[in-house]
């Protein structure tokens, strides 16, 4: 099974991924992790990456090609993968279907996580962490209960400094400019499942296999 996950921030695609990961036995590949460990672990593409990062440019898209090609000749990916936060846009969905069709290891299909811009935000902006157990919660969807639960004990309820609402505007701003046209071109190859990601992690999990 070779799956990419499309969804804006906020739209549980890491955490189904990660779950789907468990239970299929097959790699969640994030390109955060993959980028990071390729650099660490001094690949060809991971030393290219190094060098333009520690020069303070942005990797390019065909190094991260690069080490998307090293990261799927690795064991674990021989009978599938889930790509997670790439592509991000229509030409990397271009040089990915090429890439993978050079490997002999095309697309099954590309999962869209389907929410409503609203509820991103306040999933995203009302995030919260207890200060004295590390527990993830939010004030718009936790129960009082909850959150009583953190500051009652003498915790506080705390943001992080990227979960503003300015910050939060332009990383959908960003999504909907150049990665939400990839909903298009994947449809058009027939491609596309889309998962409605609104309710529980179990709920949407239950329609993410329905689709598979």
């Amino acid at each position: 099974m070779r799956i990419v996950f499309l969804g804006a921030p906020g739209s549980g695609k890491g955490t189904q991924a990660k779950r789907l990961e468990a239970d299929r036995n097959i790699p969640q590949i994030s390109t955060g992790d993959m980028l990071r460990a390729a650099v660490a672990a001094g690949t060809r593409f991971g030393q290219q990456a190094r060098d333009i990062m520690d020069a303070g440019q942005l990797v390019s898209d065909d190094i991260m090609l690069g080490i998307i090609s090293e990261r799927l000749a690795e064991p674990d990916a021989e009978e599938g993968f889930i790509l997670d936060g790439f592509p991000r846009t229509e030409k990397q969905a271009q040089d990915l279907e090429d890439l993978l069709d050079q490997l002999g290891k095309p697309l099954d299909a590309v999962i869209q996580m389907d929410v409503d811009f609203d509820i991103l935000s306040k999933r995203l902006t009302g995030r919260r962490t207890c200060s004295l157990t590390g527990k993830l919660l939010n004030i718009h969807f936790s129960t009082q209960e909850e959150l009583d639960a953190c500051t009652d004990a003498g915790g506080e309820l705390i943001q992080r400094d990227d979960d503003n609402a300015e910050t939060i505007a332009n990383r959908l701003d960003v999504y909907r400019q150049q990665t939400e046209p990839l909903i298009e071109y994947y449809r058009s190859r027939d491609r596309l499942k889309t998962v409605d990601a609104d309710g529980s992690m179990d709920e949407v999990y239950e329609r993410l296999l329905a689709v598979l």
